[in-house]
């Protein structure tokens, strides 16, 4: 005999992987912005410590 479907867990379940993925994506999308930023901040501001 098959189980009886429980749509509701079912339905958390895949809202949970959802927001899950979608907190991934976010946080390397903040960490890609953050390590170019600082790189170019980095650069200028060494090529105008060596320049004085």
């Amino acid at each position: 005999m098959a189980r009886a479907p429980n749509y509701g867990q079912e339905r958390k379940e895949r809202d949970r992987q959802k927001a899950a993925k979608k907190a991934e994506k976010q946080a390397a999308k903040v960490a890609a912005k953050e390590r170019s930023k600082p790189e170019d901040k980095t650069t200028s501001e060494t090529e105008t410590e060596t320049a004085e």
